[in-house]
């Protein structure tokens, strides 16, 4: 792992052209080896170990979370193939980062964060605690933390830059910002998303309470260069193909819980990074959230028992086990 630092990503990539590095995953371009120039139409996904809660990169990576994130992506892409076309170009990549990488396609992303909710918890609970309803969806009275919603909801949000946090948006507000059309097609895109994985999990033990989904399109099938703004209102999702990016219905992106022990009004036991949001909260950790301040590192336990639910939920769902690329 010299080559590598301790989330799990290389310090440097021949061939390719770091582009991006968020929370989790890093991009690179690749650069032509017969020209020198960076190939626009393609970017290098890697997905690192880091992990992120509250808004903010915790200070100890999971092992081997970015490796489950690439093939649970992966084998969701094809579930859900007939539904919507995805970016993934190919998993042919540079052995240092073989596992947890993927070729995209370089595609510009809606700036809207789409999240369905199929059960009340998280933001969504405190959000209705205080109104009655989420992203100005009115639900109905008496609902606990982990309640079933009468049918999932959209419940977009905004995508703030890093350190700040997302805020919700009503359906009207995505409407402004995308035009009706565009609007329309990514939340019944979400909603059918969330239904075809909770109809898949649902046959192997595992409720899905919420996701988000990522979007973006072709520069070239706008006209647009990689980098030149674009009027989201004027696209037309008829004429324009909306694709699928970024990762899909993993335990980053949604709330996996364990449906034998599902019960509303009481914390669900899940397959996600809920366990080291719990420990956040908890006296033990000492850490106060609204200090501004960041998290601390995690104690091993907790490190353990994250990947445990990580390998756990990508065993579940795909009946395959999980075999980390270090062994491989």
């Amino acid at each position: 792992m010299s080559a590598q630092d301790t989330a799990g990503l290389p310090g440097e990539l021949p061939g390719f052209m770091p582009v991006y590095s968020g929370k989790v995953r890093e991009l690179f371009a690749p650069i032509s080896p017969e020209t020198g120039l960076v190939d626009e139409s393609r970017l290098l996904l890697v997905a690192s170990d880091r992990i992120s809660a509250f808004d903010h990169t915790i200070d100890s990576p999971i092992p081997d979370k970015g490796a489950v994130l690439t093939q649970l992506s992966l084998w969701w892409f094809d579930q859900l193939a007939d539904l919507i076309p995805n970016h993934v170009l190919g998993t042919d990549v540079p052995d240092r980062v073989a596992g947890r990488a993927i070729t995209v396609r370089r595609l510009r992303m809606l700036p809207v964060e789409c999240i369905a909710r199929a059960y009340l918890t998280g933001g969504g609970l405190t959000e209705y605690r205080a109104t009655g309803a989420v992203s100005g969806v009115p639900l109905p009275p008496g609902l606990e933390d982990g309640s079933r919603l009468p049918e999932p909801v959209f419940t977009p949000t905004t995508k703030a830059p890093a350190g700040a946090h997302d805020e919700p948006m009503t359906f009207e507000d995505v409407e402004d910002e995308l035009g009706p059309a565009l609007a329309t097609r990514v939340r019944d895109l979400t909603l059918g998303i969330l239904a075809r994985g909770n109809e898949i999990a649902a046959e192997r033990g595992i409720l899905i309470a919420d996701t988000k989904v990522e979007y973006g399109v072709d520069p070239a099938s706008l006209g647009v260069t990689p980098d030149e703004e674009i009027d989201w209102t004027t696209v037309d999702p008829d004429q324009v193909q909306v694709i699928l990016a970024d990762e899909v219905l993993t335990p980053d992106s949604s709330r996996f819980w364990r449906a034998s022990e599902w019960s509303p009004g009481r914390t669900q036991t899940s397959y996600d990074k809920q366990v080291l949001r719990d420990w956040l909260l908890s006296d033990a950790s000492g850490w106060d959230r609204a200090s501004g301040e960041s998290p601390p590192p995690l104690p091993a336990e907790v490190v353990a028992l994250t990947r445990a639910r990580y390998v756990e939920a990508y065993e579940s769902l795909t009946g395959q086990p999980f075999t980390s690329p270090t062994e491989q």
